[in-house]
């Protein structure tokens, strides 16, 4: 098999498996930054393994057939008689046709992507303004309080960015309350959240159709949400962290793009807050997320190295990857 159809055959695999198992691997939070970085990795790799097995196609038949060591194997070998023209003017046309549309689907792709983020970055950035502008600051913090009864705390990025608290969750928290909630919304402004937020979220905007990016984007949002969480509670105890998520549960919907306490997962969280696991359950998690870490990094890497190795399905003597057979 060539190189760009083990690649397209590891994006498939992934795309088809990975929100199934991922979910399951990751949906008890024990290590969500582990968890994170897998569902990262896997969505990465598989526009990007597709994206490098249509490089590959289209620039393997250039490479000559007087150089056998670059072409790697007789499929694209295959490819290039059918970009010359050897198997006839119909499939010429035809891969022209493919790969241009290949190309304008990719272009439209990345488009919708750089639109979605610019949009939501607009969003995020006049909300921060609008809220330093109509906001009082917190005595004693990097905080700004709005006018509302409603229960909400949250963070929007912006220039600057900005840590927003309602009156209303100013009358339901008590200090050290309240100290946990701004820890956990600086754990997000400082760790970038936004920023992962918005690519994942893009991402599953523009392909909505494909599990692997909406399951991820909803996924990644929960484990971000733990790890802001984590780092509350190495602060202030994970019982404050657990008591502020349950006075502010039941608020109202967060603003578009914001970060907060209550935006997602809360009872996921409460339960990992309340009941934390023991040594060897973390333990094996973080050894079963590393694994798979590990794999879906090497995975193109491998997949190219047993092509290049003659460890391939296509060979000359295969009539199916003949073009000229094809054309007959």
């Amino acid at each position: 098999m060539s190189i760009a159809a083990c690649l397209l055959l590891y994006g498939l695999v992934v795309a088809t498996l990975g929100p199934r198992l991922l979910t399951r691997w990751t949906r008890p939070g024990v290590a969500p930054r582990l968890g994170v970085a897998v569902w990262l990795v896997a969505i990465i790799s598989v526009p990007a393994s597709w994206a490098a097995a249509a490089v590959l196609a289209l620039v393997a038949p250039t490479l000559g057939s007087h150089q056998p060591v670059r072409i790697l194997d007789s499929c694209l070998a295959a490819l290039e008689a059918v970009a010359a023209g050897d198997a006839g003017v119909a499939l010429q046309a035809g891969l022209f046709a493919l790969t241009t549309g290949a190309v304008a689907a990719a272009g439209f792709l990345v488009t919708r992507i750089v639109r979605w983020l610019l949009a939501a970055r607009a969003r995020t950035h006049d909300h921060a303004r609008m809220a330093r502008m109509a906001g009082r600051e917190l005595p004693g913090s990097d905080a700004v309080v709005v006018e509302s009864p409603q229960r909400l705390a949250y963070c929007v990025a912006g220039r600057p960015h900005a840590i927003v608290v309602s009156q209303g969750a100013l009358d339901t928290l008590d200090a050290p309350h309240l100290a946990a909630v701004l820890a956990h919304e600086r754990a997000h402004l400082d760790g970038r959240h936004h920023l992962v937020l918005a690519a994942t979220r893009g991402l599953a905007g523009t392909l909505p159709k494909v599990p692997l990016f909406t399951t991820g984007a909803a996924e990644v949002a929960r484990l971000l949400e733990m790890c802001a969480d984590d780092t509350a509670a190495r602060a202030h105890g994970r019982q404050t962290v657990l008591g502020a998520l349950l006075a502010l549960s039941g608020a109202a919907t967060l603003p578009t793009g914001a970060l907060g306490a209550t935006g997602v997962g809360v009872l996921d969280r409460a339960e990992r807050l309340a009941e934390p696991v023991g040594f060897a359950q973390r333990w094996r998690a973080r050894a079963l997320l590393t694994t798979t870490l590990a794999l879906l990094t090497a995975g193109p890497v491998i997949t190219g190295a047993l092509s290049a190795t003659g460890l391939a399905f296509c060979d000359p003597s295969f009539a199916f990857c003949d073009p000229l057979t094809i054309a007959r």
